[in-house]
């Protein structure tokens, strides 16, 4: 490991929600820093816009509205204590029940 590269705080299936914007999602991957587009980082507002040298999280995120992927700085997250489950439909693809908070991988048999 890179030594400016940070430990995630986070883990897969924890559910996670914003900390500025009103949706909550459950962490599918995870990037040890910025592995987008430059395109994806420019369009962010300047003034808002996370360090790259931070883990990035894959989210299947929902809101009251809609479901879809989120691409989110860790700065940008924190633990989601409601205990509720999420709906969104792929959840469901790649891990198990959600129990404790969280959701346990599925284990596949290939």
């Amino acid at each position: 490991m890179q030594s400016g590269q940070r430990i995630a705080k986070y883990s897969l299936g924890q559910v996670v929600r914003h900390r500025e914007r009103p949706f909550r999602g459950v962490i599918f991957d995870v990037d040890p820093e910025f592995a987008n587009t430059e395109e994806w980082y420019e369009s962010i507002p300047e003034d808002a816009r996370p360090a790259k040298d931070q883990p990035f999280y894959h989210l299947y995120a929902e809101t009251e509205a809609t479901y879809y992927i989120a691409y989110v700085s860790e700065q940008n997250l924190v633990p989601d204590y409601s205990g509720e489950p999420l709906d969104h439909p792929e959840v469901t693809e790649m891990f198990g029940d959600f129990e404790d908070g969280r959701y346990p991988l599925q284990e596949r048999l290939n």
